[in-house]
């Protein structure tokens, strides 16, 4: 059971993975985006949609993450070269792209005559397999190599994001801009740049952390209500927890993963605890990072110092 419940950890943890380390990347930059919840719905829709009229998945996952692009581009645009407030162009975009997948949702349902339903060969591909040789490890085969594509490449995608921001050149000019934009802009760094890339590349993330929700945790069907379901509020909370690290944020991502599937492996003949209070737990947890992260006074592991502060050249 315990193996079985680690396994399943694992799998509701993955889209918080991608959401979690798209919105380190937007953040790492000098970004505030909470628009995450918007980007992973958009991301959802349109990974499914692709999915379900080509039966590709290399395209649907594209598809997601161009769409992610696209939701970012207009966070970025907006924020960086209007100096819009970057907290309510966040909600504003949660809200559109909660809209935008509702709406074109409710057309494909339409025009499919009812729910939508991904065909049993691209079921196929995204259905959990054991690594040859690997998956037959007793235990660790099956707690770490007989997932479904997407838990390997929400791994991978952390992993390169934190060798990225950590070891290139590229990714200490992006943490420079989120730390002090001014500075690194006198330093000849281009800050507007590099704050429009890593806003899109976030936000594409984001977006495959969606088509997450909507190809597997759907079930091969889309439902137009509760695709998300908050997802995307508890990555924005997860990247406080993981300390704007996407390898910390691996961790993170399966303490919550492990918080959302409680209730099915809770040994409820022990223990009269009614369904609700599971459904809650993830999101209470959440509440207790956010006020643990502004009780805290240290300084390593911290939000970047110029992170939801918008940059105005002339004012350096």
């Amino acid at each position: 059971m315990i193996i079985n419940f680690l396994f399943a950890a694992i799998k509701a943890g993955t889209p918080l993975l991608f959401g979690t380390t798209g919105e380190i990347m937007t953040e790492k930059s000098g970004n505030l985006n909470l628009g995450v919840e918007g980007m992973m719905f958009m991301g959802a829709f349109m990974g499914f949609f692709v999915g379900f009229h080509t039966g590709s998945l290399p395209l649907a996952l594209l598809a997601a993450f161009i769409i992610g692009n696209f939701a970012a581009l207009i966070y970025a645009f907006l924020t960086v070269t209007m100096m819009a407030n970057q907290n309510v162009t966040g909600l504003t975009l949660t809200i559109f792209g909660i809209g935008f997948a509702k709406f074109f949702g409710e057309i494909m349902i339409r025009k499919a005559g009812g729910s939508p339903k991904l065909s049993p060969e691209f079921m196929i591909t995204i259905s959990e397999k054991p690594i040859p040789v690997l998956g037959e490890i007793p235990v660790i085969g099956k707690l770490i190599f007989s997932h479904n594509p997407l838990v390997y490449l929400s791994v991978l995608v952390a992993v390169i994001c934190s060798i990225y921001i950590m070891k290139t050149r590229a990714g200490l000019n992006m943490r420079a801009v989120g730390e002090n934009p001014a500075a690194a802009d006198a330093a000849g760094i281009k800050v507007t740049r590099i704050k429009y890339l890593h806003i899109m590349l976030g936000g594409g993330i984001c977006g495959l952390g969606g088509a997450y929700l909507s190809l597997i945790n759907g079930g091969g069907v889309w439902n137009n209500s509760s695709v998300v379901n908050g997802q995307g509020w508890i990555s924005v909370a997860l990247v406080i927890f993981a300390s704007w690290s996407p390898m910390k944020a691996i961790f993170g991502s399966l303490v919550f993963g492990a918080f959302s599937v409680l209730q099915f492996y809770a040994p409820k003949d022990i223990i009269h605890i009614p369904n609700a209070f599971y459904v809650m737990l993830p999101f209470l947890i959440t509440t207790f990072v956010l006020i643990f992260a502004s009780m805290r006074k240290s300084k390593t592991g911290s939000q970047p110092a110029g992170c939801g502060i918008n940059y105005f050249r002339e004012e350096r």
